[in-house]
């Protein structure tokens, strides 16, 4: 049974009719049409579907809307300013070159900024304990590490 529910993603007030049980990915992409977000296992595991829930990074793909009601969500999108200008983190993937094929690359964006927020100057141990919870295959976790060490330079 659709409900309508209030949500705030990337500082914006949305109201969408869904399912409360919808899990939180499929609201993102398909009613807000926020693509950053991808769905990857289904099963909370490889981190491609990562949001910032009030400010902490966790897996969309499972947890329903519901749950998120009044809760600050911030995707991929959300990471860039209303002016269009990247994060600094994005500014450092790019200048890295850290993605490959570009699936974990929310995850790894995600999992780096609630990072950052955190810890500002974060050692590699540190980063190497948020990444943990994204699966990348493409063998760039040398980049991003040297991404999010940029980042952390330049805020």
């Amino acid at each position: 049974m659709k409900e309508e529910l209030s949500l705030k993603v990337n500082a914006k007030e949305y109201r969408v009719n869904v399912d409360p049980e919808t899990p939180l990915l499929y609201v993102l992409r398909n009613e807000l049409e926020l693509n950053g977000p991808k769905y990857g296992c289904g099963l909370e595991q490889c981190g491609a579907c990562m949001v910032l829930m009030d400010g902490k990074a966790d897996p969309s793909c499972k947890i329903p809307v519901a749950d998120v009601v009044g809760m600050e969500i911030t995707t991929l999108e959300g990471l860039t300013s209303e002016n269009g200008d990247l994060h600094p983190l994005q500014e450092a993937f790019v200048a890295e070159q850290a993605a490959q094929c570009g699936f974990c690359l929310n995850g790894m964006l995600i999992s780096g900024a609630w990072l950052l927020n955190e810890n500002p100057n974060p050692d590699r141990a540190a980063i190497n304990e948020k990444l943990k919870r994204v699966l990348c295959r493409c063998g760039t976790h040398t980049r991003i590490i040297r991404a999010i060490q940029a980042a952390a330079i330049a805020k």
